[in-house]
């Protein structure tokens, strides 16, 4: 690959290194495009993981060696496929999703990835949807992503907690905001709820966590990493 000028921007270089690391690590996924093709086309809003997370995603619940993974918040579908392909045959995947446009845009994804028989799509809202996993008595999961409204974090994490089993992996995206997580004083409510979030993450003697900087074309950003120890 032929050498260019860094770009004097920071956020044209996080863009051009991931572009870089793409292009060298990843190889060309026509499902995977056309699954955020099919969001654009359909106005839905563009805060899809990244390409080189969604394969991180995969690669988590891959070393997980996840049979059962939840999901709050599928909007296209795009890290939706990223975790269902890391699933063994017989393995389950439930995304949850509030948005009926959502859903039928990702229902249409997860079809043509083929995956339809690995995932279950709840519509509606997802502390519904929770209490209702938690009354069928599901089998527990092994991993769990969130990536849903922020203000929402930390009655999620309340909620999904009865659905895990000791070893379960928690990954939660979105939790840096551009750094304003540190602004205590914040008036906003993502904010404040990634901050309560993570407060209740770190005073959990049940959970280990640790959060994760990111930058690169979605910007600066990070994602929350937990390992549930007991129940």
């Amino acid at each position: 690959m032929p050498s260019h000028p860094l770009p004097e921007d920071p956020k044209e270089l996080w863009s051009a290194v991931d572009h870089y690391l793409n292009q060298t690590l990843l190889s060309p996924d026509p499902i995977l495009q056309a699954a955020l093709d099919a969001g654009a086309a359909a106005n839905l809003p563009n805060i899809s993981v990244s390409p080189s997370q969604g394969k991180l995603l995969q690669l988590l619940a891959q070393t997980q060696s996840a049979r059962r993974i939840l999901e709050i918040g599928a909007l296209g579908g795009y890290s939706t496929i990223h975790l269902a392909r890391a699933l063994p045959p017989g393995g389950q995947m439930v995304t949850l999703e509030l948005e009926p446009r959502h859903a039928e845009v990702a229902l249409a994804n997860i079809a043509r990835a083929g995956l339809s028989h690995a995932v279950t799509l709840r519509l509606g809202p997802a502390l519904d949807s929770l209490a209702q996993l938690q009354a069928e008595r599901v089998e527990p999961f092994d991993l769990v992503f969130l990536d849903a409204d922020k203000v929402g974090y930390p009655q999620y994490l309340s909620a999904f907690l009865p659905l895990c089993r000791p070893g379960t992996l928690l990954l939660a995206d979105n939790v840096i905001r551009d750094g304003e997580v540190i602004d205590g004083s914040s008036n906003d409510p993502d904010v404040q709820g990634v901050r309560e979030f993570l407060r209740l993450l770190g005073s959990d003697s049940r959970i280990s966590s640790v959060a994760v900087q990111t930058v690169g074309s979605k910007g600066y950003d990070g994602f929350s990493i937990s390992r549930v120890l007991s129940l």
